[in-house]
């Protein structure tokens, strides 16, 4: 670990590469899911889709976990595409993740349902299901899920919406990761799971690797806690740990 250090509540660890980074996820999250198994008999776990945590959960997938008792969710889906499409979330946790273990059930957000019907089915899964863990990102606008900037609400009222209109830098990112081969092609809606979805879980694990996450990483740990940078509100949970590596971690005023 090159360094470890606590804004407001959140536990800052940060590695110098992204694979240290992805392992000691990997180890602590492990030992976590297993810890809440062998208290409740099962696991409910909530998975952010990106590149960005697949260091940590190519390593959690070769652990020591009883897969055959969690239930695993996950946190956003565009408006419009299927399962089987190659840019959905879905179906990057599945063909990434998913399908190296043998999980007690997976539920997937549908993106070619009824948009508000499909909010009220995954909202009435959670509530039967409470979360245990959360596994996050932070995107490059400062999002955790879908709640871009404009929409974010700490205290939203309710655990799954519809983001009508996903903002540039966040369709843009889409982009750089390989996803859309343009602008045009990234659809302008999702569904989210809310802030109050995410954070109710006792515990959160975020994850924010590489360069192109250093400007958002030091606008998280070192500006206000503010809805103008939704990523912020993981320094308001109890239980919550950031892993970052060098990279993303280099505008930080406190690590050089």
């Amino acid at each position: 670990m090159r360094k470890e250090f606590c804004v407001d509540h959140l536990k800052v660890r940060c590695y110098p590469t992204r694979e240290e980074m992805g392992a000691a996820g990997a180890e602590y999250a492990a030992a976590l899911i297993q810890q809440v198994i062998e208290e409740k008999g099962e696991a409910n776990l909530i998975f952010a889709s990106s590149p960005s945590q697949m260091d940590t959960l190519a390593a959690l997938s070769k652990k020591d976990v009883d897969w055959s008792r969690v239930n695993a969710f996950h946190m956003d889906e565009y408006i419009g595409i299927g399962l089987e499409h190659s840019a959905s979330f879905a179906n990057y946790l599945r063909e990434n993740f998913f399908r190296h273990l043998r999980l007690k059930n997976i539920h997937y957000l549908n993106g070619m349902a009824d948009g508000p019907e499909e909010c009220r089915r995954y909202s009435a899964l959670l509530q039967e299901h409470p979360v245990d863990v959360t596994f996050a990102g932070i995107g490059e606008n400062g999002h955790m899920a879908f709640n871009d900037p404009y929409i974010a609400d700490f205290f939203d009222p309710l655990l799954v919406k519809i983001n009508p209109s996903l903002d540039a830098v966040c369709r843009a990112q889409q982009v750089r990761d390989g996803w859309f081969a343009s602008l045009d092609e990234v659809p302008g809606q999702a569904i989210t799971l809310t802030f109050p979805a995410l954070l109710r879980a006792p515990h959160l694990i975020v994850t924010a690797p590489s360069e192109t996450k250093k400007e958002i990483i030091q606008k998280v740990l070192e500006g206000p806690i503010c809805l103008e940078v939704p990523g912020t509100a993981a320094r308001l949970h109890k239980d919550a740990v950031l892993y970052i590596d060098d990279a993303s971690a280099a505008l930080l005023s406190n690590f050089n």
